[in-house]
């Protein structure tokens, strides 16, 4: 049985052969793509699990390639990057990838974050309905946010994480937790990519980021998503 189909998208065809060996060896279909172009057109038919997808391509960009597919799907996608800085994760988690992994990577890293992908975890106690925040309203089932009438883009892991802060409201919620909820067991002790998610999400939702009432610190622990009671969404049956 296969382990998941996976789509390569890299420009260098020598990274495309050592992934597709190394993936295929651990169970995976791999198909490849040399451009954003060609990616595009294989994608046209829903058959990939996972898109791997180089950040810097000629052409059509890694980031412009991740922001077309993402209007059009919510498959998984990976971006592969030379640089591990905030602005990059961020530039990337914005134009709707799931995750990073940062060049050169060992291939037992870039398969945790395959599997991590992958796997999308069953909310439980999921909000459904519509949650209003002051200004801003969540649609929690067509996965929409709009503050005053206007559309506030959120990308796949910053609305994921509000959807489970939204279902777990007024408690600490330790780092651990949220990144096995998010990201999956195997990203438990990645605080980073936690900690760039929920500035962002502060950006888009907070009066005051810098000032957070709404998503607040616990010290050394995690976070705490403020709603009183009566504003709580309705949670999803189990």
């Amino acid at each position: 049985m296969s382990a998941g189909r996976i789509l390569i998208v890299d420009d260098d065809p020598q990274i495309r052969r050592v992934m597709k060996i190394t993936l295929t060896e651990q169970g995976y279909e791999v198909d490849d793509a040399k451009s954003g172009e060609a990616a595009l057109e294989k994608l046209h038919e829903p058959r990939f699990d996972v898109v791997l997808l180089d950040k810097n391509m000629p052409g059509l960009s890694g980031l412009e390639t991740c922001r077309l597919i993402r209007e059009q799907s919510e498959i998984a996608i990976v971006l592969l990057t030379v640089s591990d800085g905030d602005a990059d994760k961020i530039e990337g988690l914005d134009a709707g990838a799931d995750d990073y992994v940062t060049k050169p990577f060992k291939p037992s890293e870039l398969s945790a974050r395959i599997r991590a992908a992958m796997r999308r975890t069953p909310w439980m106690h999921a909000p459904a309905g519509t949650l209003r925040l002051g200004s801003i309203e969540v649609d929690f089932d067509k996965r929409e946010v709009t503050s005053r009438g206007r559309h506030v883009h959120l990308t796949p892991k910053e609305f994921d994480l509000l959807r489970y802060f939204a279902g777990h409201p007024n408690r600490t919620l330790t780092h651990r937790e949220l990144l096995h909820a998010v990201w999956g067991i195997d990203r438990g002790d990645d605080l980073d990519a936690l900690r760039v998610v929920v500035t962002q999400l502060r950006k888009k939702l907070e009066a005051r980021p810098a000032s957070p009432a709404l998503i607040v610190t616990e010290p050394w622990v995690g976070y705490r998503f403020n709603l009183p009671t009566l504003h709580a969404a309705s949670p999803r049956p189990n």
